[in-house]
C-alpha cells in the first residue's frame, strides 16, 4: 500500500512505525521528496513541522537562538505534554541538557564537559576495552548461541557508563530496568505501564536514586562523574536537587541507551551484510569509518523538538513564532543530497555527514566516548568471529525518541 503524504507525516508520532524499519523509511523518504517541511496533526498530540532533509535539520539547529529546545524538546502526547508543563511550573520537571537553552545549557553542560574531553577519553579506554573482552568472552560462555541485544548489548555500554559516574556494580540492573522503562514508555513489553502518572514514577524513581546518591558524594567526594556533578557550584551554589538528578539521568541513560542500540544494530548490519563483514575483517584499519556507518545506520535518536521564537522561512514555509518543529534525524541520516547510496551499508563511507549526535551547541556530548565503545567492542569481536548468522527475527522496540534492536537472536562460533 502506498502512503500519502499525510499518512507519512502521522507516521512520525507513531512509535510501532519505528519498529518497522520499511515503513519508517518509506514514509521518510516521501517527505524528503514531496514535502520536506510538512505541518503534521497526528490524534492525540499537539501539531508540529516535520523537518526531513539533512541541510534543514542542520539550519535549525545552527539558528539555536531562533529555535529553543523548551518548552517542548521532545515529541510526546498532548497530555503528557500538559503534564510536563505543570511539573516545570511547580519546579519538579526533568531538565536536562536537552531541555535547556543558553546561557543555562551552556553553565550546566560545563559541569561534566571535562570528563568527556579527549584526555578523559584516552584515560578511560583501557577500561573499556577490558569491558569489551569481558562481553566478547562472555559470548564464548553463552555457547555459542544468545539474544545478542538483550545478553550482551545492554550490558556492555551500561557498564562503561556507569563505571564513569562511580555507581556501584550491584545497582546497575536497577539502572537498567529504569532506563530501558524510561525509554521504552511506548513499547508494550517494556513499559511500566500505560498512563503518563506511571511513566512518571519512574522519572520520580530515578530521581530518588540520585537524590540518596548526591547526598553520599557531597559527604565523602570521590574522584568520579557522580561527585563533579554533586559538588558543582553556579554563581557559588549548588545545584538544586532536580537539577543535579537530570543531570545523572541524562548521563546514564543517554550514555547507555544509545550506544547499545548501535552495537546491537551494527552487529545486525554486518551480518546481513557479509561482503562488509569480510572488508572490515580484512581491513582493520576501517573501523573508525565502520563505526561512524553503524551510527547514521542505526541513528538510535530519533527525533528532538525545537520552538520558533520568530516567524521563520524555510524552504518556501513560513513556520510561525510559537509552532514546534520536529527533526527526524533517521531521515536526515539516509537524505540522498547528502550520502551516495544512502541505504546502503558501507563501512569505508567516506565522508559520513551524519547528524545521529545533533550539530551545534547541542552536539552530543559523549559522542567520543560511543565512538570509543562501539570500536572497542568490534575490535575485539571481528578478529575471533569465525561465523555468525541471525537465528531467528530481530526486533525492535516501539519509540518515538530513543531505540533500536530489543531482541537479535543470533549463532555464532567464536575463538
Amino acid at each position: 500500500m502506498t502512503l500519502s503524504v499525510d499518512e507519512a507525516g502521522r507516521a512520525l508520532a507513531d512509535p510501532k512505525a519505528y519498529a518497522d524499519e520499511a515503513r519508517l523509511h518509506e514514509a521518510l523518504a516521501l517527505l524528503r521528496r514531496e514535502a520536506p517541511v510538512r505541518w503534521v496533526e497526528p490524534p492525540g498530540y499537539n501539531p508540529f513541522w516535520a523537518v526531513t532533509k539533512h541541510a534543514d535539520v542542520m539550519e535549525i539547529e545552527r539558528n539555536h537562538e531562533i529555535f529553543l529546545n523548551g518548552p517542548r524538546p521532545l515529541l510526546a502526547t498532548a497530555e503528557f505534554d500538559e503534564l510536563n508543563r505543570e511539573r516545570a511550573e511547580q519546579g519538579i520537571a526533568l531538565r536536562t541538557l536537552i531541555h535547556m537553552d543558553d546561557p543555562d545549557h551552556r553553565v550546566i553542560r560545563a559541569i561534566g564537559a571535562d570528563w568527556f574531553r579527549p584526555r578523559a577519553m584516552r584515560a578511560l579506554e583501557p577500561r573499556v576495552k577490558e569491558l569489551a573482552k569481558r562481553y566478547v568472552d562472555r559470548m564464548v560462555e553463552f555457547g555459542g548461541e544468545c539474544d545478542f541485544a538483550r545478553q550482551v548489548a545492554v550490558h556492555f555500554p551500561l557498564y562503561v557508563i556507569l563505571s564513569l559516574l562511580g555507581l556501584p556494580e550491584s545497582d546497575f540492573d536497577r539502572m537498567l530496568k529504569l532506563t530501558q522503562e524510561l525509554f521504552g514508555g511506548d513499547d508494550d513489553e517494556l513499559q511500566r505501564g500505560q498512563t503518563n502518572e506511571e511513566k512518571l514514577q519512574v522519572l520520580l524513581d530515578f530521581f530518588a536514586y540520585f537524590q540518596g546518591l548526591t547526598e553520599e558524594r557531597r559527604k565523602h567526594p570521590t574522584d568520579d562523574l557522580a561527585s563533579a556533578i554533586a559538588n558543582a557550584r553556579i554563581d557559588g551554589e549548588p545545584l538544586n536537587d532536580f537539577d543535579t538528578a537530570s543531570y545523572y539521568v541524562i548521563i546514564a541513560t543517554a550514555g547507555h541507551d544509545t550506544t547499545s542500540a548501535t552495537i546491537a544494530g551494527g552487529l545486525q548490519a554486518l551480518i546481513e551484510h557479509p561482503e562488509q563483514r569480510k572488508r572490515l575483517a580484512d581491513d582493520p584499519g576501517l573501523m573508525p569509518l565502520a563505526v561512524d556507518e553503524m551510527i547514521r545506520w542505526v541513528t538510535p535518536v530519533k527525533e528532538f523538538m525545537r520552538t520558533a521564537t520568530r516567524d521563520y522561512d524555510l524552504r518556501g514555509v513560513t513556520i510561525r513564532e510559537g509552532d514546534a518543529v520536529l527533526l527526524s534525524y533517521p531521515s536526515a541520516n539516509r537524505d540522498e543530497d547528502v550520502f551516495d547510496d544512502p541505504f546502503s551499508f558501507d563501512v569505508g563511507r567516506d565522508p559520513n555527514k551524519h547528524l545521529a549526535f545533533g550539530f551545534g551547541v547541542h552536539y552530543c556530548l559523549g559522542a567520543a566516548l560511543a565512538r570509543i565503545e562501539v570500536r572497542a567492542f568490534f575490535e575485539e569481536l571481528l578478529p575471533r568471529l569465525r561465523s555468525i548468522e541471525l537465528a531467528g527475527p530481530a526486533e525492535s522496540i516501539a519509540t518515538t525518541f530513543v531505540g533500536g534492536l530489543k531482541r537479535l537472536p543470533v549463532r555464532y562460533s567464536l575463538d
